[in-house]
C-alpha cells in the first residue's frame, strides 16, 4: 500500500511539473489532490527531485527472510544489507527476521503454498529438496556459472547445494561444531589437557561436575546437552554416530527411504554415549528444543558444550574466559557442517536477476569478511579465509583455528525430500534415550517404523 501510494504521489507530482513547464494552468481537480496527497510533507525542492521520485518506482523491493541469531548477529546481517542498498540505488532488500529455524519451517511452506514466497530465503540446505519438488526455486547453475564469485566459493559446500544433478542454492555462511569450555574451570578441577577421545571426555566431565559446598547439590556440571527432538539436537548428534562409522543413509543417497536407523551401530554407539554421559551425573539437560543457548556454559553453571563459532562474537563481548576444542573421536574424526545457504524463489527474471545481484553480493569476499569478523561464521569464500584482513582476525580470536582445521572432517546433512521428517524422527530417538524412556536399539527401531510408514 506504502508502494501504491508513493507511486500515486509521484504521478500527481510529476503531471504538476509538466504544466508548470507548458505554462499551462493547473485544473482545479488537480489542486485538491495535491493539496491532499502533500499534506505533512515538509519540504520539496524543485521539478529534478519530483522526477526522481518518479523514477523511484522503478526500484525493484526485494524481500530476503531469515533466522540469524543471536541477536547481535542480526545487526551485523542488517548493517550489510544496508550497505548494499546505499550502493545500488535500483535494488532495494529488505531484511525480515522470521524465527528461528524449526519456527520457520512451516512459515515458509505456509508462504509457498498461498504462492507469497520471499524473493530470498536465508536457510539450512536439508529443505532444498522439499522446495525443489514444490516447484519454488529456480536452479542457480547458469547464473553461478557466469559469475566471477563462482571460483572463490569453498568446493567442499557445492555438497550441500545439488540435488539431482542441477545446484538449488547458493552458500551464504558455513560452521561446524566443536567444544567450548571454560580453561579457568579446567585448571580449578585439576584438569591439564583437552579430551581427545570418547572415554577420556566422559572422565573429564565427571571430573568438572562439582558440588562446591557439599549440600549434595551439584554447582556445576561437566557438560551441556541439547534436550529436544528439533533440528538443532539433531545436528549435534549426527557427528557422533559418523564418528562412530555410522551412515544415516545406505544406497541411494538422494532418497528418503534409504535412512536405515535400526542395526546401525554407530547410532546405536552415540546415543549409548549421551546417556552414559547422563547416568554419569555429569550432565546438564538445556531447557527443550533451547540447546543452543549458552548462559549456562557463561555463567560456570557448566563447563563444556557443544556449539559452533557463530557465538564466537557473543563470547568476546564478555569478560569470560573461553576456548574450544575438538569433537572428542570415537572411530574417526567428525563434525557436521552447518551455515546456511540462499535459496532464490520463482517470481519474474527482472526481480530473480535483482535477487541473484545481492546473492552474489553475499558470497563476496568483502561480504564475507565482514560477516566473518562480526558473527564468527567461517567465510564460504577462500578469498575471504586467505585475505590479511581475515588473516589477522584469526590471530586475535585463535579459536576459529579448530573450525577451520576440522573443516576437513565435515559432513552435510542430507537434501532430498521428507529430511524434515527423518529429523524429527532422530530427534525423537534421541529425546527418549537422554530421558531414559528408551534404551538407543528401541528409540532407533520406534522411529525406523514411523519412517517406513512414511516412506515405504
Amino acid at each position: 500500500m506504502i508502494h501504491l501510494l508513493q507511486r500515486i504521489l509521484a504521478r500527481f507530482l510529476y503531471k504538476s511539473c509538466t504544466f508548470r513547464h507548458r505554462k499551462k494552468k493547473l485544473p482545479q481537480y488537480l489542486k485538491q489532490s495535491l493539496l491532499l496527497l502533500l499534506i505533512g510533507i515538509v519540504a520539496l525542492s524543485g521539478c529534478q527531485t519530483l522526477r526522481s521520485r518518479v523514477e523511484a518506482g522503478k526500484v525493484i523491493h526485494i524481500t530476503l527472510w531469515h533466522g540469524v541469531n543471536p541477536p547481535p548477529n542480526r545487526d551485523v546481517l542488517q548493517k550489510l544489507v544496508d550497505k548494499f542498498n546505499q550502493t545500488h540505488t535500483n535494488i532495494q532488500v529488505e531484511s525480515l527476521y522470521i524465527g528461528q529455524q524449526d519456527q520457520q519451517t512451516p512459515k515458509i511452506l505456509a508462504a509457498v503454498v498461498g504462492n507469497a514466497p520471499p524473493d530470498l530465503l536465508w536457510y539450512n540446505p536439508t529443505i532444498a529438496g522439499q522446495l525443489v519438488e514444490l516447484g519454488a526455486l529456480i536452479p542457480v547453475d547458469e547464473m553461478l556459472a557466469n559469475s566471477p564469485v563462482k571460483n572463490e566459493i569453498d568446493p567442499t559446500l557445492y555438497a550441500a547445494m545439488e540435488y539431482k544433478g542441477q545446484l538449488w542454492s547458493l552458500p551464504f555462511a558455513t560452521n561446524n561444531l566443536g567444544i567450548f569450555y571454560r580453561p579457568s574451570l579446567f585448571k580449578a578441577a585439576g584438569i591439564t589437557e583437552i579430551p581427545h577421545n570418547w572415554p577420556e571426555f566422559r572422565q573429564v566431565a565427571q571430573k568438572l561436575t562439582r558440588d562446591f559446598n557439599n549440600d549434595g547439590q551439584i554447582d556445576q556440571y561437566g557438560m551441556f546437552l541439547p534436550l529436544g527432538k528439533g533440528e538443532f539436537t539433531v545436528f549435534t548428534w549426527l557427528p557422533f554416530m559418523w564418528s562412530s562409522g555410522g551412515e544415516l543413509v545406505t544406497g541411494d543417497a538422494q532418497n528418503a527411504a534409504g535412512v536405515r536407523l535400526t542395526e546401525n551401530a554407530g547410532a546405536i554407539a552415540a546415543l549409548q554415549f549421551w546417556r552414559n554421559l547422563i547416568t554419569d551425573g555429569s550432565t546438564m539437560l538445556s531447557a527443550p528444543e533451547r540447546g543452543y543457548e549458552t548462559d549456562p556454559l557463561l555463567s560456570g553453571k557448566v563447563a563444556m558444550q557443544i556449539n559452533g563459532p557463530w557465538n564466537l562474537g557473543q563470547f568476546q563481548d564478555t569478560n569470560v574466559d573461553f576456548g574450544v576444542f575438538p569433537l572428542p573421536v570415537n572411530q574417526k574424526p567428525a563434525t557436521n557442517i552447518g551455515g546456511e545457504n540462499l535459496f532464490l524463489f520463482k517470481t519474474t527474471p527482472e526481480r530473480q536477476k535483482a535477487t541473484f545481484k545481492f546473492a552474489e553480493y553475499a558470497m563476496s569476499a568483502d561480504f564475507q569478511t565482514e560477516l566473518a569478523l562480526g558473527t564468527g561464521y567461517l567465510p564460504i569464500n577462500l578469498k575471504s579465509r586467505q585475505s590479511a584482513k581475515y588473516q589477522e582476525f584469526i590471530e586475535k580470536i585463535p579459536q576459529l583455528k579448530v573450525f577451520l582445521a576440522q573443516a576437513e572432517y565435515g559432513r552435510s546433512r542430507p537434501i532430498f525430500p521428507g529430511y524434515n521428517r527423518i529429523s524429527d524422527s532422530i530427534g525423537r530417538a534421541v529425546e527418549a534415550v537422554l530421558l531414559g524412556k528408551l534404551s538407543p536399539a528401541e528409540a532407533l527401531q520406534t522411529s525406523q517404523q514411523r519412517l517406513d510408514l512414511i516412506f515405504k
